[in-house]
């Protein structure tokens, strides 16, 4: 199966170069991300391996279907970018990575946090200006603490461990776990009104889908506790930037610390240093001296990097192999 890779970055090549070569597959590798301009690019291929922000929408699905695409191979766990309904009347079968490392994602959580308590960032440029003044440097304690974790996935159990490991106290919402389940993995099943009610940190680590999109809302931030700290390294599309903006300029909102971005597509994943970024809910959310932003790099390790590279090229393996692969979506259930 011939099978071209859209978005593709720098450091992916090499990985994917090496997985391709053990399972005998051919690769070909494209900068320009996928969408109704860029689809006739594909013409030749069985297949196109797509990344967060690529464009599979019905026009996308239909232009790729009609160039004979018959596999959509995403190298991400989430698929919300995808019209599932569209791909399957078109017979098009569309595979995932559900887990590659979630360790990865867990531990970018807890350097979020403990960048954004310690205010590291802040002290790290201080010091280079030979400023060693502590004032506005204050944190507090994790241990103690109570955070939140809203999806209890394989992410959200490995930040659930870690974060048991610092004395906290944790919750979690997962309507898809039984309380028992949520017990097991060593946190509090609640409500998700408690959760907002009773944390000092909220974590999301939940799929974006219709019931999750804006989950984080003017109603829930208005449930929060004064001073809380909000953490996204999921979904952009999971937190209602307007209303986290008006939160943070209340001064309800403590702090705010994010991996993605609701219209990341423009943004990340590119160098903009010598553009004039036309986003101005973005660009205001970069003012706050209490909000992070990184570039979705939560993923972004050595071991996660092989373990999507090895299982994409496993999924196309196994459909040209057998018509079935496990991590085709729909198959099994969201982590």
């Amino acid at each position: 199966m011939k099978t071209l890779m859209f978005s593709t970055q720098s450091y992916e090549r090499p990985v994917f170069e090496q997985a391709a070569s053990q399972f005998g597959q051919e690769i070909v590798f494209q900068k320009s991300r996928l969408d109704i301009t860029t689809t006739r690019l594909a013409a030749g291929y069985n297949a196109v391996c797509a990344f967060v922000n690529d464009d599979l929408s019905t026009p996308v699905l239909e232009a790729l279907s009609a160039l004979d695409i018959s596999v959509v191979a995403l190298r991400c766990a989430g698929f919300n970018q995808v019209n599932l309904e569209t791909a399957h009347q078109l017979g098009i079968k569309v595979v995932r990575v559900p887990a590659y490392s979630p360790e990865s994602v867990a531990e970018y959580t807890l350097a979020m946090i403990l960048t954004m308590n310690r205010k590291i960032h802040k002290a790290w440029n201080r010091v280079r200006e030979g400023n060693f003044n502590l004032n506005g440097l204050l944190g507090f304690n994790l241990h103690g603490k109570t955070v939140g974790l809203i999806g209890m996935g394989q992410i959200g159990q490995a930040t659930a461990n870690i974060l048991n490991g610092f004395g906290m106290k944790v919750l979690a919402f997962d309507p898809g776990m039984s309380d028992e389940q949520l017990k097991d993995a060593g946190v509090e099943s609640v409500a998700l009104s408690d959760l907002y009610r009773r944390s000092d940190i909220v974590s999301l680590h939940c799929p974006l889908n219709k019931a999750t999109k804006h989950i984080i809302n003017a109603e829930a931030l208005a449930c929060m506790k004064p001073g809380a700290m909000l953490i996204n390294t999921s979904r952009g599309a999971l937190i209602d930037t307007e209303a986290v903006t008006q939160s943070l300029k209340s001064g309800h909102l403590g702090y705010l610390g994010i991996d993605v971005y609701e219209q990341e597509g423009d943004l990340f994943f590119r160098d903009l240093s010598e553009e004039v970024i036309q986003d101005d809910v973005f660009q205001r959310l970069l003012t706050f001296p209490n909000v992070v932003v990184t570039g979705h790099q939560g993923f972004f390790t050595h071991e996660a990097l092989e373990s999507i590279a090895i299982t994409t090229l496993n999924n196309i393996n196994e459909l040209e192999k057998n018509g079935y692969c496990e991590n085709e979506v729909g198959k099994e259930k969201m982590v």
